[in-house]
C-alpha cells in the first residue's frame, strides 16, 4: 500500500517538536502506516528537508498543480492508494480537482469544531471524515463521520516507563477556551502543587485570573518539546484536564500524550459524549461532569474529588492501556480502508 500524508500553509513545522494539532496527528499517521508495512511519501513542502535521509518526501501541494502538468501526471504514476490530508482539504475544489486525477481514497480528521464542509466532501467510503467524539460525531453527521481516536506524534516524544509521579500538570495553550484556572484552583483545594505547561495565547485571560494563576502552588513552566515535555507529564501523578464551558474539544492530543506516558487524568467536562468520555475509562482516568450553570468554585471542587479517585490508579497500567488505545500502527490501520 502506498500513503501520501499531505502537509498544508501553517505555523508549525512537520513534524512538529512540541504543539501542533493537526500537524502531530498527520506525523502520527505517517509513522504508523510506515510501522504497519505501508510505504509513505511526504507530500508537501513544509516536511523538514532532514527527514530525507529516511523518508520519501515530495515538496508538492495537490492544489498547486496545474491540470494536466508534468507535475501532476509524475504524481498520479505513483499510483497512490490512499491520501491523508487536513480535514479542509476534501473541501478545496483545486485540491479535490487533483485528487480525482490520482483516483484513491482520501482520509482526513476533524480537528475543529467549526470548519463548514462541503456537501459532497465525503461519502464515507472512498473519502472518509474520522471524528473523536459522540459531540463530533453528532455535529458532523451529514458527513457521514467515523468513530476513531486520533493518535498524535511529535518528535522525540517517545515514552520511557511509567512512574508514580509528584506534582499535578496542566498541559495546553493557555487561554479562556482551555480555562487552566479551574485547574489550579482544583490543586489549591488539595493542597497540591501543580505545573503548567505550555504557551500563553491570551495576556488578558491571565490577568483576569492572576490571583489564581499567580498563587504560590502553581509553576509555570512555559512552552516545552520533546523528551522534556514527555517528562513533563511523565513525572506527574495526575494530568488535570479542563475547558470552558461552551468550548468543544474536537480531539486533544493530550489524552493520548498522557495515558501513553503512563499518567491517569483527571477531566472536567460540561456534558456526555465529549473527548474525554471516548478516550478514558475506569482504568485510566476520571471525569468530572459538572452542570454548566455551576459556578467555577463548584465546578472546581468536583474536579478536587476526580483528581483524587485519579491518583490512586496504576501507571503501568494507564500506560500499558495508553500505549495500546493511542498506538500510530493501529490508528492508521483502522483509516486504511473504508467500514464494512
Amino acid at each position: 500500500m502506498l500513503v501520501g500524508v499531505c502537509d498544508f500553509p501553517g505555523s508549525y513545522a512537520f513534524p512538529p517538536a512540541g504543539y501542533g494539532g493537526i500537524e502531530r496527528w498527520l506525523w502520527a499517521v505517517a509513522v504508523g502506516a510506515r510501522t504497519a508495512g505501508a510505504d509513505v511519501h511526504l507530500l508537501g513542502p513544509s516536511w523538514l528537508t532532514d527527514l530525507e535521509h529516511d523518508w520519501v518526501r515530495k515538496p508538492v501541494r495537490l492544489e498547486d498543480l496545474t491540470p494536466g502538468s508534468l507535475a501532476e501526471r509524475e504524481l498520479r504514476a505513483n499510483d497512490y492508494d490512499l491520501l491523508v490530508v487536513g480535514h479542509e482539504y476534501p473541501s478545496l475544489p483545486a485540491w479535490t480537482r487533483t485528487w480525482n486525477e490520482l483516483d484513491c481514497d482520501v482520509a482526513t480528521f476533524q480537528h475543529s469544531p467549526v470548519f463548514q464542509h462541503t456537501d459532497a466532501a465525503f461519502d464515507g467510503k472512498r473519502s472518509r471524515l474520522y471524528c473523536y467524539s459522540p459531540e463530533m460525531i453528532e455535529r458532523y453527521a451529514s458527513c457521514e463521520p467515523i468513530p476513531e481516536l486520533a493518535v498524535h506524534l511529535g518528535l522525540d516524544e517517545d515514552e520511557p516507563p511509567a512512574v508514580a509521579g509528584g506534582d499535578l500538570v496542566w498541559l495546553g495553550r493557555v487561554d479562556a477556551e482551555k480555562a487552566p484556572h479551574l485547574a489550579v484552583r482544583a490543586a489549591q483545594l488539595l493542597g497540591r502543587r501543580i505545573r503548567i505547561v505550555g504557551p500563553v495565547f491570551d495576556e488578558e485571560y491571565v490577568r483576569r485570573q492572576a490571583r489564581l494563576l499567580n498563587a504560590d502552588h502553581v509553576e509555570w513552566v512555559g512552552e516545552l518539546g520533546g523528551p522534556a515535555k514527555t517528562a513533563a507529564i511523565r513525572d506527574a501523578s495526575v494530568f488535570v484536564y479542563t475547558y470552558a464551558r461552551t468550548y468543544v474539544e474536537a480531539g486533544a492530543a493530550v489524552f493520548g500524550e498522557s495515558l501513553r506516558a503512563g499518567t491517569p487524568m483527571a477531566a472536567l467536562t460540561w456534558r456526555t459524549g465529549t473527548c474525554a468520555e471516548a478516550a478514558l475509562c475506569d482504568a485510566t482516568g476520571t471525569i468530572a461532569v459538572a452542570d454548566p450553570k455551576a459556578d467555577d468554585e463548584t465546578a472546581a471542587h468536583q474536579l478536587a474529588h476526580a483528581i483524587e479517585k485519579a491518583e490512586s490508579l496504576d501507571h503501568r497500567q494507564v500506560q500499558e492501556v495508553g500505549l495500546h488505545r493511542f498506538d500510530p500502527a493501529r490508528h492508521f490501520t483502522a483509516m486504511a480502508a473504508p467500514p464494512c
